[in-house]
């Protein structure tokens, strides 16, 4: 009843909102104006200095009147003047015609709505691209984090009912703790099954041991699990898509800089270092020549020592 109650509301809303109109939303606008111009409160009717029943003809003289006084001519330089002029316009246009001047009769008496349906605002404050993704994102990420509160508390009770049961199942209807371990089967639902006996039992069954008030699922190992609350995934921020995609990406981006071609040169000369002064590539002497070679390297240093490069002798005839 609750549920037909308010989808009811939502329908009368909807077509509430809808039928305001564009000439409904130029009155918005021009009450927001004039309140905002010449004060809270301020309407047509008081801003032409006439009753709510004028008539055709005092609106008419009034708005003469009104427009000899506001005319741009007549106050040069007064800021702001040239839009009191032309909002004077459209206000004794709106007001001298009949349908036009309904309308604004029916928001005179009950009031302009605060709500004035998603296309004024979205008309008026048209977001850019920019908005609508930051307002996407957050808008997906709260149902996301709503999605998981809400698997959080039914796993939490589907947890507390299933160790509920074992200990039922162990210890009887007094619930009396018992020294010791009891394995007892526990139904976490479903539709009916066989056992291994080729029994029919209601629902899906869970081997289970309880053991000093510890409630442990027993894997077909043997290995024995702790159950408890703790068992179920609480909602967490962290775990909405696009936080995780954020966090996912500053970890790749960290990783590829440590792994930076220049780490890999560095580290591809360092094993060639490595290779050259290893006994195996023929160059074990300390002085940096090998074997064979020590003469011709020791004078070539002398001969830098010296001041210049050594020069070959040269054979006389």
């Amino acid at each position: 009843m609750k549920l037909f109650v308010f989808v009811a509301f939502l329908a009368v809303l909807v077509t509430v909102v809808s039928a305001w109109t564009k000439e409904d939303h130029e009155i918005f606008d021009l009450v927001t104006a004039l309140e905002a111009s010449e004060g809270k409160g301020t309407t047509f009717y008081s801003w032409l200095d006439v009753p709510s029943t004028a008539t055709l003809v005092q609106i008419n003289k009034a708005y003469r009147k009104k427009s000899m006084q506001l005319h741009p001519d007549k106050n040069p330089g007064v800021k702001g003047i040239h839009e009191k002029f032309a909002r004077l316009g459209v206000v004794a246009t709106i007001l001298k015609n009949t349908e036009g001047r309904k309308r604004y009769d029916f928001f005179y008496k009950n009031g302009v709505p605060k709500w004035r349906g998603s296309g004024y605002y979205y008309a008026r404050f048209r977001p850019g691209l920019g908005t609508v993704l930051v307002f996407l994102t957050i808008l997906t990420s709260g149902l996301q984090y709503l999605v998981q509160t809400l698997n959080y508390k039914r796993d939490l009770r589907r947890v507390e009912l299933a160790i509920q049961d074992a200990k039922l199942a162990a210890w009887g209807p007094k619930m009396e703790p018992l020294q010791g371990k009891r394995k007892v089967k526990v139904n976490l639902g479903g539709g009916p099954r066989q056992d291994e006996d080729g029994n029919v039992t209601a629902g899906k069954m869970l081997d289970m041991v309880v053991e000093q008030g510890n409630v442990f699922i027993l894997d077909p190992s043997g290995s024995l699990h702790l159950l408890d609350t703790s068992s179920a995934t609480p909602a967490a921020i962290s775990r909405t898509w696009f936080i995780r995609l954020l966090i996912s990406s500053i970890r790749k981006f960290y990783y590829s800089k440590e792994n930076s071609p220049k780490d890999v040169d560095n580290e591809q000369s360092a094993h060639t270092v490595d290779r050259l002064d290893s006994p195996a590539s023929g160059a074990a002497t300390h002085s940096g020549a090998s074997e064979g070679e020590e003469p011709r390297q020791e004078g070539y240093a002398a001969a830098v020592k010296a001041g210049g490069r050594r020069r070959k002798a040269t054979r006389k005839r």
